[in-house]
């Protein structure tokens, strides 16, 4: 039996990787109990190291501890995300209209549009609204989001209109409908259903992204965790951390598993993930992202 893009593996090929599995998990083991051990020497693991969650140093309050990172840090981060999210995906949307039309003069300003923000930083466009345009912080990052995303999401709903079979739109024409119905009418809802999941897994992106906040002075979870840091000393740094990474985890897992719940329903085959959807929420549910060149 064979698939689309490759045969399907006999039984020596199993077996290789089967074995492959195998030394590959027995490698990943020792890795993480060699840093384990070298945390354990370091004095990582002692009740010193953790009591900033429960007995905080400096004479403060857990609870005043838990609110600036779960309540003020993270309420920042979705604040920043909700706001952004829908601005991008009624941008994008028009972005991806726009590069339907059928003239290729009109067609081209959008398709410039989209090729630049999409190579451009998201990190690079938070600073040029702080700097250029003397916006805040918090407009700033909403900036950085709205037009990095705007791009991807066009593309998203521009391959959802692609995907559908040109006879829908010649049908719609046949019975008397207009182009601007036959697209809002009949192909973008198809689209969008069709795209959710890679819609939704770009907002696990968009949420990640607004980590970057905290380089242009956003106080947004990550600046929390930070500032929780500096104030009781780097020695706490590892377990404020972990709480950060986990709330992070938790939210972005939820969006993932929404986003394969939504694959399921509407895929082609019911109860099946559409594999390229898996490996983009397996990628996008993996913490923060920090990485300027995003």
């Amino acid at each position: 039996m064979t698939s689309i893009l490759y045969d399907a593996p006999g039984p020596v090929a199993r077996r290789r990787e089967l074995i492959g599995s195998v030394v590959g998990v027995l490698l990943l083991l020792l890795v993480i109990g060699a840093g384990v051990r070298y945390s354990a020497q370091q004095g990582l693991f002692t009740a010193e190291r953790w009591d900033v969650l429960y007995d905080p140093p400096k004479n403060q309050d857990a609870a005043d501890v838990w609110r600036s990172i779960a309540v003020n840090g993270l309420g920042a981060t979705l604040r920043a995300a909700a706001v952004a999210a829908p601005v991008a995906l009624a941008l994008g949307l028009l972005l991806a209209v726009w590069r339907t039309v059928r003239s290729r003069v009109l067609r081209l300003p959008s398709l410039l549009i989209i090729e630049l923000f999409r190579g451009l930083p998201v990190l690079l466009m938070m600073f040029f609204g702080l700097l250029a345009f003397g916006l805040s912080a918090f407009q700033a990052v909403v900036f950085g989001l709205v037009v990095y995303n705007m791009a991807i999401f066009a593309e998203i709903l521009r391959a959802g209109l692609a995907s559908l079979p040109k006879g829908q739109s010649e049908a719609a024409y046949a019975i008397g409908l207009t182009r601007f119905q036959t697209l809002f009418t009949i192909l973008l809802p198809q689209a969008v259903r069709t795209m959710l999941p890679s819609l939704i897994a770009q907002l696990v992106v968009l949420l990640k992204d607004s980590s970057l906040g905290f380089i242009v002075g956003y106080a947004e979870l990550l600046k929390s965790v930070q500032n929780n840091a500096q104030y009781f000393g780097n020695d706490y740094f590892i377990a404020l951390f972990v709480v950060g990474a986990g709330v992070y985890l938790i939210i972005n897992i939820a969006l993932s598993s929404l986003a394969r719940w939504i694959s399921r329903r509407t895929g082609p085959q019911q109860g099946k993930v559409d594999p390229v959807v898996e490996t983009e929420l397996s990628a996008n549910t993996t913490g923060p992202g920090l990485t300027a060149g995003r």
